[in-house]
């Protein structure tokens, strides 16, 4: 086993889903989990190559080389074989299928790889399913399969693991058995049990599977395509602000809330003057709004403020999908991935998902190419005040909050993004700064 660490600790940082970019893995064998499929097993990583450690999950299967498709190759095994990326695997994918779909254990090794279904589980064996990796997935691995005879559907295998149930798992299989249309069916999901470093047997989300939606495009290419055309908006952004609301008061019925005392407000006002610190530190145009920030900030802090409960987390354009049946739909309720999984399984303000939603209305204006500046940024006002409208015409008095904190939570989110783009796309920096100009006006 040592070898094929040796083997993963070079593989794993050309992965996109690899998070610790720039340093050499330190793993760990956690877990190893043998499947029923021959040569085949799922293995838990820690890396202590970053503080907090994390852990992956790769599953992994011998095969002779002339079967392996290109990009899955891992190194060398036994007898001429080679280690592969699994999730390329046919026999692993057919495996991924059954489980999800009608449930049971994979594994002989302790704690297993075991199926959950979360609709009625299908009576029949599964097998010789067509499954294809997608391809551009970053922080995990999504496999689409297409039963014959039935929807396709897509399973995310979560390769980043964390103790607990996924909060993608937990919310929208939550919004699903409740009825809700504004997210996929859910179909079934993976478990895993392992000990931690500490000793503590733990248990957490492997994999998840949804319907699978063909031949549809996010909101994020739609708004693009609209934005580009000159078409009124309107009436869609007002049907996706609708679909937000309905998630919150959904997600505020299901799961319970916590009152926004002096502590939980301290927390939040810390966090944006955290990152104000950082953005002013790499972004010296942000330098002049400093004063005129901490005030919008001040102002959000004594306002009143609606109770916290969950949200998605990370909500933006490309988070949601425009379909023939269900209109608006939303996806990929993991959070922000670079956040801790406890901070993103806690109750937050829902602000916060409107104001990522309005921060991805505005970059619109940045991507699309248009000598007209003018007519491209009334496009996006339009836009704007239409999710808005749809929004709050939605989620009921008691859930609403007030100007002065959703601007708050814009001008935060925009000095993120000043960060961001500082960092990746410095061409891109003038899109947050002029809202930050906006949300935060010099006096004349």
């Amino acid at each position: 086993m040592d070898d094929l660490l040796d083997l993963l600790a070079a593989w794993m940082p050309r992965q996109r889903w690899y998070g610790t970019k720039g340093r050499d893995p330190r793993l760990t064998l956690v877990a190893d989990w043998p499947l029923e499929t021959p040569a085949t097993r799922v293995l838990l990583v820690r890396d202590d190559a970053v503080t907090p450690s994390a852990v992956y999950q790769v599953p992994v299967s011998q095969r002779d080389p002339d079967v392996v498709l290109p990009g899955s190759l891992i190194g060398p095994g036994d007898d001429g074989r080679v280690w592969s990326d699994a999730a390329t695997d046919p026999a692993f994918t057919d495996l991924l299928f059954r489980l999800v779909s009608v449930g049971g254990t994979a594994s002989s090794g302790e704690g297993g790889f075991v199926g959950v279904p979360l609709t009625a589980p299908s009576s029949e064996l599964v097998s010789d399913v067509p499954a294809r990796v997608l391809s551009g997935e970053q922080s995990n691995t999504s496999i689409i399969f297409r039963p014959v005879g039935a929807h396709p559907v897509i399973c995310k295998l979560f390769r980043q693991v964390n103790v607990g149930i996924n909060p993608d798992v937990e919310l929208q299989s939550a919004l699903a058995a409740g009825g809700a249309t504004f997210v996929p069916a859910a179909i079934g999901e993976v478990q895993g049990a392992w000990t931690t470093a500490s000793g503590e047997s733990v248990t957490g989300s492997l994999a998840f599977a949804q319907e699978f939606f063909d031949g549809v495009e996010d909101a994020w290419r739609v708004a693009l395509q609209a934005a580009s055309a000159g078409d009124d908006f309107s009436a869609p952004a007002r049907a996706l602000g609708e679909s937000v609301a309905r998630m919150h008061v959904s997600l505020a019925d299901i799961f319970p809330t916590v009152a926004p005392d002096a502590e939980v407000r301290s927390r939040v006002a810390a966090a944006w003057e955290r990152r104000l610190a950082i953005a002013v530190a790499e972004v010296p145009a942000l330098g002049r709004y400093v004063e005129r920030i901490g005030e919008v900030y001040a102002e959000a802090l004594a306002a009143p403020w609606p109770p916290l409960q969950r949200v998605h987390g990370d909500l933006h354009l490309g988070q949601v999908l425009h379909t023939a049946a269900n209109g608006w739909v939303l996806l990929d309720f993991e959070g922000e991935p670079l956040r801790p999984i406890a901070e993103r399984r806690a109750p937050d303000l829902a602000v916060r998902d409107v104001a990522g939603m309005l921060r991805s209305f505005d970059y619109v204006s940045g991507a699309v190419a248009d000598d007209d500046g003018a007519a491209v940024r009334a496009w996006v006002i339009d836009a704007q005040q239409a999710f808005l409208g749809g929004y709050l015409d939605t989620v009921g008095d008691e859930n609403r909050a007030s100007d002065a904190l959703l601007s708050a939570f814009e001008l935060d989110k925009a000095v993120y993004e000043a960060i961001y783009e500082t960092r990746n796309r410095p061409d891109w920096v003038r899109i947050p700064l002029a809202a930050i100009g906006r949300l935060a006006p010099l006096p004349d």
